[in-house]
């Protein structure tokens, strides 16, 4: 069984490709955590709904419309982190990279929350106004934490993953990663799971581009043939974002109009600004460009070469760069030859000018060296991300750029509609460039539009402060949706007693590596821990019976049981942690909520409650929290500069939503991350004026709660506007010429807007050689597609003396040995079954019991005991079914192999058009490409002749046909 479902980008203007795919036995994997440039979480839902049931992850491109949501995931959904990731490593690095600068340079990134999720908290009216609350953003540490949790896989290496602990066995399920293009590290995902054989091609590039490779789809040598395992899938899951594009140029022909444009903007005096992305096809761009720099700098344009800079602007750009000297067997074969020559021919000062010297190419982080080099009178190249130019540096170059019609902005690719009713900037600019018509043609025959004072809407956003009533509204969510995660994940911390055991435990277990002086310490966590304990159990209703899992029978009301058959983890054991004594040189460890006041047990909701804060009443450190060196002297001096304002304030009898926002500061407190600086139900204010804190990675990222204002602005353009495609994607004519070789069972399309879907099934309804795909599916985002492989298979168990007959015969290294059968097929009973294997103990015991009229404990599968029975043929069955399984040859040969086999034996050999081997100017061996059967014949028409059998004809004859035998396995009858 295999179903294909997309979640996001399929038939949608939404670049975003998320991608669900369910085998047999109920295992999910999903391919690729996408996002786009409006961060909206509520297009993150439907994911959401089947992270509890996946089995993998899959990543194919370091993009944000393939890795943009990883890190969002894994920090706000629960359970997501727990899930095994595979990718290539440079997706992993730089995939690292661009997750820091969108974080780094966007606040929208953090995206918000949703709107159903705040209007269902009983808060005031004011509170839902306030709709744009930010959710908090992964920390730098956090995202090197998420990324390092990936698991690195190289090219054409099989791998068996291992499963979530949450999913059902994978039952023999393999992965291997292959070349894609486009970007590096880029992967197309072959995946196959018992009879399904898929390919999942996303975003691939057949041509070599100067920096990348091309996609793997054929192997060197091969006259052209597709490789094996990505040959005659059952189900082909193709991308069609790009297949539209009408300007197709060879890349030589795209390298010299871009590097004309550059160039002849530079010569006036201009600047050039390129929006691109942060860590993927930038890369490709840089290098074109430092390799035209390095090449000409001595040229006949050299002035223009020397006077020019080439900046490549992102908060990773660096880091970017540093990775790809240790990635190098993931780039090009010439790049990789040039740069091994570099090394070799070195200097002893080692200034050796190979392909990965980046020196005419610098690397910018901050937004100030941005505006610095902006700024300056010499023309530049500002390669800036990102190429929606809705968040980074882009969109701030863009505005800085816009006045001087000496410039030019190169659009790279064309920009998709995000949103239904706002267009981006990138789409704003691609609209223009098609419909302007005062056209300036370059000397390169590109075509090159005129702002002419046309005015694009920007989006600014601006995070700020929250209110009173906001802060209320967010704590609120964020101790709800820890609560959540807690019980989804099977957290019993929460359970009262149970919970205090496992606190005690886990303040016993650190106490026992740390000195004295720390041991005070857990000591005083210990007591906020009782704090927080009592006043958490408030927080146990509103979570569903799914959600709440096997703690049902622990907060459920008149819940005895609970199914956890095929439940794995936590969710099959109940809720109970064992308590352990602690204790240490002193005796028993305290355990602080046995020492709780009786107001305190009686009375969690009361007023009392907001002295388990972090400051208490009168400004000092509270109950069981360790007081700061300099907190008696500095505490007072800031209590008295407050004055008796804020001391009668704290005063304040607090009513049920300022309890509730206590208690959400207490919970918030003992999860990771908090929710900010919290005091009395107020927000500390704080100032935002600095512009480099979106930018400067030194500048803390402010932990305080937040909400984002957006506001419009309206930009003239008087630049110059030009597009030439740089995208690295496959062209609709690459899909034509390889579809028939291929040959797919079943295709499924995806990841792209309606026309581009709809162009590429009709283009693959009918391919070379009359041959046509057996089914063309074309799903919208949510529909399910049935692709399950046309074969049905049964299962039936063997004799053991039919095993010992069987002759095994191997068809070459990683491949399965094959044999053919003759057996008669019957039935048996249970007992029979358990008769046939007496000396298992589990055996004996069951047919025991059966004789003794009793029935055995546990679950028993009705279908084992109906398993059919294949056994050896009697003499009287062999008279009634001459039946035996005729000699056959197995394997699947290549001409490549055959023509290295024949001439090792002396014999020429060469590649004809239409995948046909010549041997000897006299055989003709040809491969069908419908059911791979070799066929052998004469060349040419003398051959058919009575008198065609020359001794030397005759000898190449034989000597193609032994070599075909020698690689075939020879099956015969059992």
């Amino acid at each position: 069984m295999f179903t294909f479902t997309p979640l996001l980008g399929a038939q949608s203007p939404s670049p975003a490709s998320q991608s669900l795919l369910e085998l047999d036995g109920g295992v999910k994997i999903l391919v690729d955590v996408g996002w786009d440039e409006s961060f909206d979480s509520t297009k993150l839902q439907a994911l959401e709904k089947h992270v509890s049931t996946l089995s993998i992850v899959l990543l194919t491109h370091a993009t944000i419309e393939h890795i943009g949501a990883y890190a969002h995931c894994c920090k706000h959904v629960p359970g997501f982190s727990r899930i095994p990731c595979y990718a290539t490593t440079p997706v992993m690095n730089m995939g690292r990279t661009l997750t820091l600068d969108l974080y780094g340079s966007s606040p929208n990134a953090a995206s918000t929350i949703p709107r159903d999720s705040i209007y269902s908290s009983p808060v005031t009216a004011a509170a839902d106004e306030a709709a744009n609350l930010l959710l908090q953003a992964p920390t730098a540490d956090e995202v090197a934490t998420y990324f390092s949790l990936i698991n690195p896989l190289k090219y054409s290496q099989p791998h068996q993953p291992i499963p979530s602990p949450f999913s059902p066995p994978l039952a023999g399920l393999t992965i291997t990663a292959y070349s894609a293009g486009h970007t590096l590290g880029g992967t197309l995902w072959h995946i196959q799971h018992g009879l399904e054989s898929i390919v999942y091609a996303s975003d691939w590039n057949l041509g070599r581009e100067n920096f990348l490779p091309g996609a793997a789809w054929l192997s060197s040598g091969d006259g052209g043939e597709v490789l094996e395992p990505l040959h005659r899938p059952t189900a082909l899951v193709c991308s069609s974002r790009g297949v539209e594009r009408t300007e197709t140029l060879a890349k030589r022909d795209r390298d010299l109009r871009i590097v004309s444009l550059i160039r002849e903007t530079v010569a006036q005096g201009g600047k050039v600004l390129i929006p691109t992305d942060s860590s993927s096809r930038v890369l490709e761009l840089a290098f074109l460009l430092n390799t035209t720099w390095r090449e000409n700098i001595d040229g006949p344009h050299s002035d223009t070469y020397r006077n020019a800079r080439i900046y490549m602007a992102s908060r990773g750009s660096k880091t970017s760069v540093r990775y790809l000297q240790s990635m190098l067997e993931w780039m090009d074969a010439s790049v990789v030859q040039n740069a091994e020559a570099a090394i070799t021919r070195g200097d002893a000062q080692g200034n050796s000018s190979g392909p990965l010297d980046w020196k005419f190419v610098h690397q910018v982080e901050r937004r100030s060296q941005v505006e610095k080099a902006l700024k300056k009178g010499k023309p530049c190249v500002l390669l800036a991300s990102d190429a929606s130019l809705e968040w980074g540096v882009s969109s701030q170059a863009l505005q800085s750029l816009a006045s001087n019609p000496k410039n030019l902005v190169i659009l790279t690719e064309v920009a998709g509609q995000v949103e239904a009713k706002r267009r981006g900037v990138g789409r704003q600019l691609w609209e223009m460039y098609q419909s302007r018509q005062g056209l300036d043609l370059s000397q390169n025959g590109a075509k090159v539009v005129n702002g002419d004072g046309h005015a694009v809407e920007l989006r600014l956003s601006k995070p700020e402060p929250l209110t009173s009533d906001e802060n209320m509204v967010y704590q609120q969510y964020i101790a709800r949706q820890r609560q959540m995660h807690s019980s989804l994940q099977g957290d019993t911390t929460l359970l009262g007693d149970t919970a205090a055991d496992l606190a005690d435990d886990q303040a016993s277990e650190s106490s026992e590596s740390e000195d004295e002086d720390d041991d005070a310490e857990h000591q005083g966590r210990a007591f906020n821990v009782s704090a927080q304990l009592t006043s958490n159990k408030r927080k146990t209703t509103g979570l569903t019976d799914a959600e709440l899992g096997v703690n049902i029978l622990l907060r459920g009301k008149d819940v005895y049981d609970y199914d956890v058959r095929n439940k794995r983890g936590r969710e099959k054991m109940f809720p109970f942690v064992a308590h352990r004594s602690r204790n240490d040189e002193f005796g028993d460890v305290i355990k602080p909520e046995d020492y709780l006041r009786a107001e305190e047990r009686d009375d969690v909701d009361g007023v009392d409650l907001k002295n388990a804060n972090v400051e208490g009443v009168d400004g000092n450190a509270a109950k069981g929290q360790k007081r700061k060196w300099d907190d008696s002297v500095k505490g007072r001096r800031d209590r008295e500069q407050k004055g008796p304002n804020k001391k009668a304030k704290t005063e304040q009898k607090d009513g049920p939503d300022a309890i509730d926002a206590v208690i959400a500061k207490v919970t918030g407190e003992s999860g990771s991350g908090g929710g900010g600086a919290v005091s009395n139900g107020t927000v500390e204010e704080e100032s935002s004026d600095s512009e480099e804190s979106e930018y400067e990675p030194e500048d803390d990222a402010e932990a305080k709660p937040q909400k984002i204002a957006f506001s419009t602005q309206s930009l003239e353009l008087h630049l110059r506007i030009a597009y030439v495609d740089f995208s690295g994607l496959y062209r609709l004519n690459d899909l034509q010429g390889l579809i028939g070789r291929i040959n797919p069972r079943k295709l499924i399309v995806t990841a792209g807007d309606m026309s581009e879907t709809r162009l590429l099934a009709d283009t693959c309804r009918a391919v070379e050689n009359g041959t046509a795909v057996g089914e063309i599916f074309t799903p919208v985002d949510g529909e399910v597609v049935d692709a399950s492989v046309d074969t049905n298979a049964w299962t039936v168990k063997l004799t053991r003396q039919l095993v010992r007959r069987l002759n095994w015969k191997d068809l070459g290294t990683d491949k399965p040995s094959i044999a053919a059968i003759s057996g008669l097929l019957g039935s048996e009973s249970a007992e029979e079954s358990l008769k046939t294997e007496p000396e298992e103990e589990g055996a004996k015991k069951k047919l025991k019991l059966t004789k003794a009229g009793q029935q055995p404990t546990g679950h028993t599968d009705s279908a084992k005991a109906a398993l059919p029975i294949l056994d050896l043929l009697t003499a009287q069955s062999t008279t009634l079914h001459q039946r035996a399984a005729q000699p056959v040859h197995v394997g699947d040969l290549r001409l490549a192999e055959i023509r290295a086999a024949v001439q090792a034996q002396g014999h020429t050999a060469e590649f004809r058009g239409g995948g046909t081997l010549l041997v000897d100017g006299t055989v003709l061996v040809r491969k069908s490409p419908t059911t791979g059967s070799i066929e052998v014949e004469g060349a040419n028409a003398a051959l058919s002749t009575p008198g065609w059998r020359t001794m030397t004809n005759e000898a190449t004859f034989y000597a193609v046909k032994r070599v075909i035998y020698e690689r075939l396995a020879v099956v015969s009858g059992a």
